[in-house]
């Protein structure tokens, strides 16, 4: 394979029907909006010839219509899935800042040391991220490769290849819909990390979100 062709895109999913709040394990749909961004970033990014996702619905109902319409195979992989928010599962900032405004503040200044409570430990979070992304690298001789995931898995691995501390986590902006593509070189090593964006689309008159 040539390097024009040795890449692996990062896919956020799109807006879904919980709205905004700490969703990590949190099974939500897509809204109709969530899942047409999803759709143009699709088109306007592909081909693939694999696909990788989330086991979460949210990532994997459009991966499995991608799969499946471009008759290329697809891998649910449990290690894509966001990082586990304990307490604060399903809770939105907002509440948070009501309730408990001083583990908010300090979870935004120092994810690394202040997670909420009963919440996956970042280090855990990060070591099986980076586990699904060398599994990943793997296989990049055999066709670029599209990862749909969540914007925490996909801070972990910029951070990785970009060799940033963990402390920037959330420095980092990774939108809905949006998508990174990392390009290989002979051997795995990350020659560069382009970010493509999102398609922006106005909300119809039926999408809640």
């Amino acid at each position: 394979m040539s390097s024009s062709t040795s890449y692996i895109d990062l896919m956020r999913h799109g807006e879904t029907t919980g709205g905004f709040a700490f969703r990590g394990s949190l099974d939500d749909a897509l809204t109709d909006l969530g899942r047409a961004r999803m759709q143009a970033g699709h088109d306007r990014h592909g081909p693939w010839q694999q696909m990788i996702s989330s086991p979460l619905r949210r990532c994997l109902a459009p991966a499995q219509d991608w799969s499946r319409e471009a008759g290329i195979p697809l891998q649910e992989e449990p290690r894509l899935r966001e990082m586990h928010f304990g307490a604060w599962e399903g809770r939105t900032a907002a509440e948070l800042m009501e309730s408990e405004p001083e583990a908010l503040g300090r979870f935004w200044q120092d994810p690394l040391n202040h997670i909420p409570p009963g919440a996956e430990p970042l280090v855990a979070f990060r070591e099986r991220v980076l586990l699904a992304w060398e599994a990943a690298l793997t296989r990049r001789d055999a066709g670029p490769q599209l990862l749909v995931t969540h914007g925490g898995v996909i801070r972990l691995i910029l951070l990785h290849v970009q060799q940033r501390p963990l402390s920037d986590l959330l420095k980092l902006e990774v939108p809905h819909a949006c998508v990174f593509r990392i390009h290989l070189q002979a051997g795995g090593t990350v020659s560069t990390v382009s970010a493509l964006g999102a398609v922006e689309m106005e909300a119809t008159a039926g999408d809640l979100s």
